[in-house]
């Protein structure tokens, strides 16, 4: 099929190896895809508050959760 001359060059060598690479990093991502989610707020203390509020209503904190 490819004769072993083309096999031998450099270009060939090139080429394999951004497929080796490409196929790594495809199934690296596929892998990570399977797995469950992390989420940071799973390994953070229960107490965990921020030190200010992100809402939109600046007196959240005295109105309550919602």
């Amino acid at each position: 099929m490819i004769p072993e001359s083309v096999l031998a060059t450099e270009w060939f060598a090139a080429l394999a190896a951004f497929v080796a690479i490409n196929t790594a990093i495809y199934a690296a991502l596929a892998i990570a895809k399977v797995l469950p989610k992390l989420y940071v707020g799973d390994y953070l203390p229960t107490n965990y508050r921020r030190s200010e509020t992100r809402s939109i209503f600046p007196d959240a904190e005295e109105r309550g959760r919602r």
